[in-house]
């Protein structure tokens, strides 16, 4: 029942309006549940005893539990379900386990997955709770234990994550980059090394993420023998920037990925070589080269921005056309796929709202636990990644099709 009102329009617990949501999520909530076991009960109604008597029926319900939502603290009654099946293999007495309220739940996925982003804005795990109550109405089971439990939990999932075997999956494109998220990690100059991957249906996925130096051969070869040996092929392509360490222990590891440019990062780079006079210029003529129809086009756009620029600054005319070869990698990829392999925006957009931080996080214990923060945040952004446009090409891709101006040119035998 709702609270009685005061003058105000508030309650005892909060405010009219967000009482009446959590009122109405009970009830929503209540009546799911109810139907789930109706739903169950009456599918299994044809098991019976040797007497006639079903084997699956209701018998009343659970004590109460509050469980946190995004919509605040909702108490929580469950129908109880006598079950007397026998599981046929083990012998062992199965077990009604609703899908909706699992016998653990203590919060919804929704609200577990804020925390690892407050950890990173600098609470620490005493400012959960006060910091919670503003938005949810209160914070029933996240004390400070619990949330120091779920950080220890964090950090197990990472360890499983970066040690899960790779050999059931194929990554077609890789981006690669080293992020500072502002995040107290082991050494002063530490970043997190990140490869993220398209896979042969086209979807994106997190393929590792590790602490090490961005500019280190040996991290960047640590990282990828690791995911070597855990059963990762060659990618046909890799993207990054500039960090000579990649691109090192790429040809250790994966010496048969070809290898592209980060066009963003590389601008920068000849930016930084111009005065600002000419900096537009400059970025419109770069502009006229990943943008432009065809490699061969391209080609021609770089020798343009060679003439304009060579006299004058030609250590900003050098940073194209020394790299030239690996900056127009892309242009043998198919057409669909050019805006996904021109950046390393996958990885720069993930980490965009941790890399806007202004301060580094306090008490995050320890690097693996400030690393692990890192990891559930992506993770939880990593649901709502699209795929890359024209998957359906990703496979031909693999198969060693061949593509001129982004267009299929030859046809490559593809495995059923």
């Amino acid at each position: 029942m709702l609270s009685v009102v005061t003058d105000d329009g508030s309650t005892q617990s909060g405010s009219l309006i967000d009482e009446i949501v959590r009122e109405g999520a009970r009830r929503m909530l209540a009546a799911a549940l109810e139907a789930e076991v109706n739903q169950c009960i009456a599918g299994l109604a044809a098991e019976t005893d040797e007497r006639g008597h079903r084997l699956v029926v209701r018998n009343g319900h659970h004590r109460s539990r509050t469980v946190v939502t995004a919509a605040g603290p909702v108490e929580v009654t469950g129908p109880r379900v006598n079950d007397r099946r026998i599981d046929d293999e083990t012998g062992e007495r199965k077990r009604f386990s609703s899908k909706i309220f699992a016998p653990w739940c203590r919060k919804s996925p929704k609200v577990s997955e804020v925390l690892p982003l407050l950890y990173l804005h600098g609470l620490s795990s005493g400012d959960f709770v006060p910091a919670l109550e503003q938005c949810l109405g209160g914070a029933v089971g996240l004390s400070p234990a619990t949330v120091t439990r779920l950080t220890k939990q964090w950090q197990d999932d990472h360890a499983t994550f970066q040690d899960r075997d790779l050999s059931d999956r194929d990554y077609v494109y890789v981006w690669a980059d080293g992020v500072h998220p502002k995040v107290r990690l082991g050494q002063a100059h530490s970043c997190v090394l990140v490869l993220l991957g398209v896979r042969l249906d086209g979807t994106k996925e997190l393929v590792a993420l590790a602490e090490g130096l961005r500019e280190s051969t040996e991290s960047w070869a640590d990282l990828l023998r690791d995911c070597r040996r855990r059963g990762m092929r060659d990618p046909e392509l890799v993207v990054g920037d500039g960090a000579m360490g990649v691109w090192k222990a790429l040809g250790e590891v994966f010496p048969a990925a070809r290898h592209q440019r980060c066009w963003v990062h590389k601008a920068r780079n000849v930016t930084n070589c111009l005065p600002k006079s000419a900096q537009p210029g400059a970025v419109k003529a770069m502009q006229e080269i990943y943008n432009a129809e065809d490699r061969a086009h391209a080609e021609k756009a770089i020798e343009a921005y060679a003439r304009t620029y060579g006299a004058k600054w030609p250590k900003a005319v050098a940073r194209i056309t020394n790299d030239a070869d690996e900056l127009l990698a892309f242009y043998d990829s198919p057409a669909e796929h050019w805006v996904h392999l021109r950046t390393t925006n996958p990885i720069e957009s993930t980490f965009s709202t941790v890399k806007l931080r202004t301060k580094v996080t306090r008490g995050a214990g320890s690097p693996a636990a400030a690393l692990a923060m890192v990891f559930k945040l992506v993770e939880s952004a990593q649901a709502r990644w699209r795929a890359i446009t024209g998957a359906h090409l990703v496979l031909l891709v693999r198969a060693g099709a061949r593509f001129e101006s982004g267009v299929l040119v030859e046809r490559a035998e593809v495995a059923a």
